[in-house]
């Protein structure tokens, strides 16, 4: 892609190693070359996982059987389709999967970031584990394989379509005609019916399909949001979340408070339903959930196991199914992020930050309650727990210096399925570590980092530094490779920095993960008050309070809400930060909330919160904005308006304050093309060489 600037010489061949590369101990390639494991699946008999890797953009689907790793697909091209949606036959002898579109938001077309001539299909495949090559079964996405392997249950256009997998051949058909958009397809255990979530925009219903009769029944619907269906053992009961609608608006807001969530437990057959337990008002109130698919586990022993953050931080609960008071599983000061079901169905396997904060390690603990027990600890980060039919726990898996991949856990430890992922030349042993680091917001508030110090950084010299602000808002970077991809490529890219020979800082700010409820939903954060400038100012001036850097050259990079906070440091405190490099950054929050609430956005609706939310916003201080800029984005992102980019552009060209832009026709918010990720990156660490000049 071309690379544009204003006011300043132009990057060119940015695709190219900078000149200062040579000096380097690797190369930006080297360290973003290790594939990216995501989607651990188990499969629900014998000893096998399936995942997709992705490497330098070619994604592929491989599979662990007996602890013999190998590749199913042979996708040889960085071509911006993705993989996902794995789920295994009941038999385990297969894995079903999706190729295309876009997983974050189904709904909207299929991104084609590589302008292929015949644009993209959202299709789903299955791959034979024993041999035999993938085949094409239908178009669609969320496949769900019936209890007895016969029938595959997915959506299409918003619809519950099925397919007959005994008849070679068969032609789909829509299950039934629905008026809501159906989503979260769950079998029944016996087979005998699909439930499904039927959204209706400002409510939602829990429907099933029952197949002998061929007719939708709806579980006591009424006027809120519900979700989540849990069958029972016996198929004959589903339990489900009840949410309230939001009272008022809560996008980019503190929520602490509203209107009680509750569970509730239906007749499958009639739909009569009752509530069998409600959250506290105040602490808690607000359902908040973990970060895998489910939210809610009906167990063997007839509990349901939930998140709730009734003291502050999230953990998970158990109630009879009988009623009575829940019973925290996981007590003390930490969150549970990542959730599976034990083999057994009575006890649950999950990743928490308990007893090491900026780290995850994995627990079990019974639905019944106990002691939680350590599964895995150390200096390194597992996610995602897998539980297999045999009993066998797996998880993905990484550091300090290599990346996500998957392993399973045993009496010996951790054991990766297929280091031969890792190619030869990772950089691995030339990584640094990186330290743990307590800084003090503006404002006085403590938060959590991660420092990345080169070489040299104790020679007794003032080194340039850089401050990275992850996106989300709601996450949390940690000391080592991170469990997403966008933030693992971020993670090498602080890495590859720091190799050039910056002092690199990693903040936790606040309305971010991982620190309790109050931090995530920190007052006056986003659009009502931007209350993380405090933290922004606050890692500013630690680094220019420290002896190794020269605070002349402090610069500031990050993408998503890390652009936003970029685009605040610029707009606000260019004495202080020097040049930075805004990813796909919010610039007017009035514009991204319309973007996040449409069709019900009325900017009208509130007058004070629209004032709030254009004097939270970097544009509402661009007149003070003078350090230069390196502005990236794809104008098919579906997560930050392209615009964002165009206006501020515009309104930096307007008073000659020196920016640069980089865009990447047709892709989306993550790129999917690795090459879009290594020419974004290859240009910041140009950018940042030009004004910095960094002594690797």
């Amino acid at each position: 892609m071309p690379l544009r600037s204003a006011l300043v010489a132009p990057l060119a061949g940015f695709l190219a190693l900078a000149p200062f590369a040579s000096a380097q101990s690797f190369t930006l390639q080297q360290v973003l070359r290790a594939p990216f494991s995501s989607n651990l699946t188990a499969a629900p008999q014998g000893h096998s996982f399936a995942w997709v890797s992705n490497a330098e953009g070619r994604r592929n689907l491989w599979v662990s059987v007996d602890d013999q790793a190998r590749q199913l697909t042979h996708d040889t091209a960085d071509d911006g389709i993705d993989l996902g949606n794995l789920t295994w036959t009941p038999d385990g002898a297969s894995v079903v999967y999706v190729r295309g579109g876009d997983f974050e938001f189904p709904e909207k077309p299929s991104p084609n970031p590589a302008r292929l001539k015949d644009g993209i299909e959202q299709q789903i495949w299955i791959a034979p584990v024993h041999g035999g090559e993938p085949r094409l079964l239908t178009s669609g996405q969320a496949p769900q394989v019936s209890p007895d392997g016969k029938t595959l249950a997915y959506l299409l256009k918003d619809q519950v379509w099925t397919l007959d997998l005994t008849q070679t051949g068969a032609k789909p058909a829509q299950l039934f005609v629905g008026r809501g958009k159906e989503d979260d397809l769950q079998w029944a255990p016996d087979g005998h019916a699909l439930a499904f979530v039927s959204r209706r925009g400002d409510h939602s219903f829990i429907g099933v399909f029952t197949l002998s009769v061929g007719q939708v029944s709806y579980l006591d619907p009424g006027t809120e949001e519900d979700s989540n269906p849990a069958w029972s053992p016996n198929s004959r009961q589903v339990a489900f979340l009840r949410v309230p609608p939001e009272v008022g608006n809560s996008y980019f807001r503190a929520h602490r408070t509203d209107v009680p969530w509750s569970i509730c437990v239906a007749d499958a057959e009639t739909g009569q339903g009752r509530e069998l337990w409600r959250a506290q008002e105040g602490q808690g109130s607000v359902f908040h959930d973990v970060a895998t698919d489910r939210q809610l586990y009906w167990t063997a022993s007839n509990h349901l196991v939930f998140p709730w953050e009734r003291t502050g931080w999230l953990h998970l609960y158990a109630v009879p199914v009988t009623g009575g008071e829940a019973t925290e599983l996981t007590p003390g000061s930490f969150e549970v992020e990542h959730v599976a079901l034990g083999s057994d169905h009575d006890s649950l396997v999950y990743s928490s930050n308990q007893g090491d904060i900026d780290r995850r390690h994995v627990w079990q603990v019974a639905a019944a309650g106990g002691t939680p027990k350590p599964i895995t600890t150390g200096q390194g980060i597992e996610v995602f727990p897998a539980v297999s039919g045999d009993g066998a726990i797996a998880v993905l898996r990484s550091d300090a210096r290599l990346p996500m991949r998957p392993a399973t856990i045993d009496g010996d430890g951790l054991h990766d399925l297929a280091p031969q992922l890792i190619p030869a030349d990772f950089p691995a042993a030339q990584l640094v570590v990186p330290e743990p680091v307590m800084l003090t917001a503006a404002d006085g508030l403590e938060l959590h980092g991660q420092i990345f110090l080169p070489a040299a950084a104790h020679d007794g010299k003032r080194h340039p530094a850089l401050i990275f602000f992850h996106g989300g808002s709601r996450r949390q970077m940690l000391l080592g490779w991170h469990c997403m991809d966008y933030y693992s490529n971020a993670y090498a890219m602080n890495q590859y920095l720091a190799s050039l020979g910056y002092i690199v800082l990693s903040v936790n700010y606040r309305s971010g993960i991982g620190y309790g409820l109050n931090f995530r939903e920190a007052l006056h954060y986003g659009a009502s008050g931007a209350s993380e400038f405090n933290d922004v100012l606050g890692a500013g001036l630690y680094l220019r309070g420290r002896a190794d850097v020269d605070p002349a050259r402090i610069g500031v990079w990050g993408g998503s809400y890390g652009g936003y906070l970029t685009a605040l440091a610029l707009s606000r405190a260019s004495d202080l930060f020097a040049a930075g490099v805004d990813f796909h950054g919010v610039h007017d929050w009035n514009l991204e909330l319309e973007n996040w609430q449409e069709p019900t956005y009325d900017p009208n609706a509130d007058a004070n919160a629209v004032r709030v939310g254009w004097e939270s916003s970097p544009l509402a201080t661009v007149k003070d904005w003078r350090s230069p800029v390196l502005l990236i984005q794809g104008d098919d992102d579906r997560n930050v308006q392209f615009s964002q980019t165009v206006r501020l552009a515009a309104a930096l060209r307007a008073q000659h304050t020196p920016f640069e832009e980089l865009v990447f026709p047709d892709e989306i918010h993550g790129f999917l093309l690795y090459r879009d990720w290594l020419a974004a990156y290859t240009a910041e660490a140009k950018f940042f060489a030009r004004y910095f000049h960094p002594q690797p």
